[in-house]
């Protein structure tokens, strides 16, 4: 019987998650300058990129269940919140990646899935700390804690230096703050008993801020941090504040708006006092916004209620209830549910922002 030691055990180990690697990641179809790379996308945030960690969460966000998923390869409920995929997986797949990014709590996972990077994000969750508690999902603090988790997984499977690599190269990609401004500040109303529009952006800001310089403690080097969305076109939102013609909700849009410019702001401070970092903003609002207003330029038709159910007030379980409802063809909607867009309208923001933003880390 043949032994191999320890030393010549470790090397063989790192050489088939290298190879794994290489079978397993797809074509790139942004363009990096020459001998750049990026090596794997680690996500945290809310249901915009979670692609399933709240399945085995005692709380009503989640969508392991039909209608969702019902476009994806085998029209399998997975937990993302939409009807197919979402914007991490466009983005690993742009990348040249992976087709789909995991979540992080997915029992199928496996060690070879964590060097290319995972999804964090819990549905319901936020830069204001209250936020995921109304929602009993995962804080921005739990994502935290689990992604050290993942980092001492990996330093085990592939040492430290390969990991330093891997974290110092690969993009960190942060969505939050619309729950905080709809759920947290509109609909639920508690922290706007407590704060006007101005005070209560510059409390997730501040939020948000340590949670960026938390990330940069832990060897992230390249973060991409979305804005909030329209949140007043939204069909929810549309439903509960547009009035009886559901227009925009305006107020929810300044919201977003004026956190959006706070962002700006501080992330640019960030990269002043960051220098071996790069912080990249990504708007989100305007893109969603041109859908919203024209959406026959990309072939849309539906912009003011989603496919399941009836369009207008239904996310998560809801959806679920009313399925019979749901419309037959998802591509003519700019939104599946009430809150989430489709797959198609997902994929047209990502194709239209994601050089531009690749291009800002170099």
């Amino acid at each position: 019987m043949v032994f191999l030691s320890m030393e010549v055990l470790s090397w063989t180990i790192v050489f088939f998650v290298s190879a794994f690697m290489i079978l397993c990641s797809t074509e790139a179809r942004v363009k990096l300058p020459r001998n750049e790379t990026i090596p794997a996308l680690i996500v945290f945030g809310d249901s915009i990129v979670d692609p399933g960690n709240n399945n085995n969460l005692s709380t009503l966000v989640k969508c392991n269940f039909v209608p969702y998923g019902r476009d994806l390869t085998g029209g399998s409920p997975t937990g993302r919140f939409s009807n197919g995929k979402i914007p991490s997986d466009f983005i690993a797949e742009e990348l040249g990646i992976r087709e789909l990014l995991p979540a992080y709590t997915n029992p199928a996972l496996q060690p070879s899935d964590l060097h290319t990077g995972v999804s964090f994000a819990s549905g319901g969750s936020g830069f204001d700390p209250l936020t995921p508690k109304i929602a009993s999902v995962l804080s921005l603090s739990d994502q935290l804690e689990m992604f050290k988790e993942y980092v001492g997984k990996l330093k085990a499977m592939v040492g430290e230096e390969k990991t330093k690599t891997i974290l110092s190269k690969g993009v960190f990609l942060v969505v939050a703050g619309s729950d905080d401004i709809a759920n947290s500040y509109f609909v639920v109303g508690i922290r706007k008993r407590q704060y006007d529009i101005p005070a209560y952006t510059d409390l997730m800001l501040s939020s948000a801020s340590s949670f960026f310089k938390e990330l940069y403690g832990l060897g992230a080097r390249r973060l991409a941090i979305a804005g909030a969305p329209p949140l007043g076109c939204l069909p929810s939102q549309r439903s509960i504040a547009g009035g009886r013609q559901r227009e925009c909700a305006e107020d929810y849009n300044t919201a977003a708006k004026m956190f959006n410019t706070k962002l700006i702001s501080e992330l640019d401070s960030l990269q002043g006092n960051f220098s071996r970092a790069k912080f990249v903003y990504i708007d989100i609002y305007s893109p969603l916004l041109d859908l919203i207003q024209n959406p026959q330029k990309s072939g849309f038709e539906v912009v003011d209620k989603g496919c399941c159910g009836t369009g207008r007030v239904e996310a998560a379980v809801l959806c679920r209830l009313l399925d019979p409802f749901t419309c037959k063809n998802a591509s003519s909607y700019v939104f599946w549910d009430s809150y989430h867009p489709t797959e198609r309208a997902y994929k047209f923001i990502i194709d239209e922002i994601i050089q531009k933003c690749v291009d800002m880390f170099f």
